[in-house]
């Protein structure tokens, strides 16, 4: 069983290659796709850890509360972008530069998270602790909204609330949604 810095760095590895596939996508539609994907993964991916690991960053660092709130506080910026960029069409000019100027600010915010948060973190954790948390992360991806809202609270309880209301209208609309058909990909509606 994989840790908790194992699960988000996959996370991140997943969310820079639909980066690179809406890219280098040849069709519309197939951006869409791929857009569709990556929007997906990136806020279900931020709500995961603002719900399970920044409380953990809190509650077992002695400088956890200052990291909770400065990554709370770059995945808000994130979240503003994704929202401007989710509903984006690809014939629109602002597409390419408005993913870019995204993945520029989050790689930044990746960089930091594996270099110095996660690491922090795991010298306080068990191995039996991180694997804990790293299911309890996966399984809370599972009931979070699957796009952008940068209005909602960042921080539990109202996250949580917030979420499980906003969650399954996300869920439904992602029936309706174009999503990639490639061998091993998830399913977005059935998640």
């Amino acid at each position: 069983m994989a840790g908790i810095s194992d699960a988000i760095k996959k996370d991140h590895r997943e969310i820079e290659d639909y980066y690179n596939k809406i890219l280098n996508a040849t069709t519309e539609k197939e951006k869409i796709q791929w857009q569709n994907q990556f929007t997906w993964e990136l806020a279900r991916h931020s709500i995961g850890e603002e719900l399970v690991v920044y409380p953990q960053f809190e509650k077992l660092l002695t400088d956890g509360r200052a990291m909770a709130d400065k990554d709370r506080e770059e995945h808000q910026s994130v979240k503003e972008q994704l929202k401007a960029f989710q509903n984006m069409q690809p014939s629109n000019p602002q597409f390419e530069p408005s993913l870019k100027a995204l993945m520029e600010d989050l790689s930044q915010h990746i960089k930091e998270e594996e270099s110095e948060d996660l690491p922090k973190l795991e010298e306080s954790l068990s191995t039996e602790e991180s694997e804990d948390l790293s299911k309890s992360f996966g399984r809370t991806k599972m009931f979070v909204p699957s796009r952008s809202h940068p209005s909602a609270p960042d921080k539990p309880p109202f996250e949580t609330a917030v979420g499980l209301m906003t969650a399954p209208i996300d869920h439904l609309a992602d029936l309706f949604r174009s999503w990639p058909h490639t061998s091993g990909m998830p399913n977005p509606s059935t998640k």
